[in-house]
Formats: structure tokens, C-alpha cells, sequence
């Protein structure tokens, strides 16, 4: 097994919500310490980590509490970013790997740095027959909100992603109505038919997949 990629100094955009491996982001960024941030990421052709808060707020405000962020998150690379107006950038990306923090630390300006190490990647595992359902619920899911709505960030699925244990539980992972801890905690499993499992279980009980 390759040894993990470690990342010094890694930018971090701590956020209310958890983003997954593939996944899209949309951000509206206004804040001075993530302002050069974004630029200089997008200039270097360099990600930056999203982390999941666990207390605190996006955006700092007088006299609130210090934000405190779960130790895996998972690493933005910038696709498009757009400034309309001086002080206001609109940023999509896209999740890439998962990381954990190694050690962290606060500039005097706000910005959160970490070393990082880098998680492996999602191994390829075919979705077992048990669990195809969970799979043709979410094609259908997923056509229903793009008809709904054409701007809908998650694109169709590719050809073998539908038949993807990691794919398919990342997706319904973020379509789910479920408390961003949960969110966070079937994030860090490295198992993913583990992840589908449990994933499946939930849309058994809400009557989603059925």
C-alpha cells in the first residue's frame, strides 16, 4: 500500500454541512480571510479543505463562540470562480479525497491551517443485489430534481457509477435529510459497502427505497 500523502499548511473552509468525495460545492465567500484565500488556491491550481463544524458559525460575528471542526474533512478544488462585484466571489468545486488533520492552527487574520494526511481513496466495490435497489432509487431520485430544477448540481450519472458502493452511498449521503453528524460519521467510514449498508438502512426506515 502506497504511503499516505501528507499536506502542510492546507487552507480550511470550516462549513455547516459535510462535503463528500465527488460531490459539488457551491460557495458565496465575502469573508476577508477566505477572499485571498480562494484566489491564490485557484492561481496555484491548489485545493483547500472543507471541514464539518461542530460548534460555532461560518461566518464570524462579535462575541460568538469559537468555531470548532471535526478532524476529517475532504479536500476543494476550485472548477469555476466568479467575482461580481468587489468583495464577493462564487466558487463551484468539486470534493476530492478525504484527509484528517494532523495539527491545526488560527492566523491572526481567522484563516484555520492544517497538516493533513491524506485518506485512501474509495475502493471500487460492485453494489450487491441486495442493495441494487438503493442504486435504481437513486437514478430515479436524482432525474426527478433535475427536472425539477435544471441548475440541480448533481449531474447524471456516469456509465458504472450507479453500480459504485462509494458512489452510490456519497450521493444519497447528500441528498439525505439527516443530521450533519451522521453525515460526518458515514463520511469517515473507509468501508464503503459498509457506508451503502447503512445508508440503505436509513432509506428503509424513511420509506424512501421502498
Amino acid at each position: 500500500m502506497p504511503q499516505p500523502l501528507a499536506l502542510s499548511s492546507l487552507p480550511l473552509f470550516p462549513l455547516g454541512t459535510v462535503l463528500f468525495p465527488g460531490g459539488a460545492l457551491s460557495l458565496r465567500v465575502f469573508e476577508v480571510r477566505y477572499l485571498d484565500m480562494v484566489r491564490k488556491c485557484q492561481q496555484a491550481g491548489a485545493p483547500f479543505g472543507v471541514v464539518a463544524l461542530r460548534s460555532g458559525e461560518e461566518v464570524r460575528r462579535a462575541g460568538a463562540p469559537q468555531e470548532r471542526f471535526h478532524d476529517m474533512g475532504t479536500l476543494a478544488v476550485i472548477e469555476q470562480l466568479e467575482a461580481p462585484q468587489a468583495g464577493l466571489i462564487h466558487l463551484q468545486c468539486l470534493g476530492t479525497e478525504r484527509f484528517r488533520i494532523l495539527q491545526r492552527s488560527q492566523l491572526p487574520h481567522g484563516l484555520w491551517v492544517a497538516d493533513v494526511e491524506q485518506c485512501a481513496p474509495d475502493q471500487p466495490v460492485a453494489v450487491p443485489p441486495d442493495l441494487e435497489r438503493t442504486a435504481a432509487a437513486l437514478a430515479q431520485v436524482v432525474a426527478q430534481l433535475r427536472l425539477r430544477d435544471p441548475d440541480f448540481a448533481m449531474p447524471p450519472p456516469l456509465p458504472g457509477q450507479l453500480a459504485d458502493c462509494g458512489w452510490v452511498a456519497n450521493r444519497w449521503c447528500e441528498l439525505l435529510p439527516v443530521p450533519p453528524e451522521l453525515k460526518q460519521q458515514l463520511m469517515a467510514l473507509d468501508n464503503p459497502l459498509l457506508r451503502l449498508e447503512l445508508v440503505g438502512d436509513v432509506l428503509e426506515r424513511t420509506g424512501i427505497a421502498s
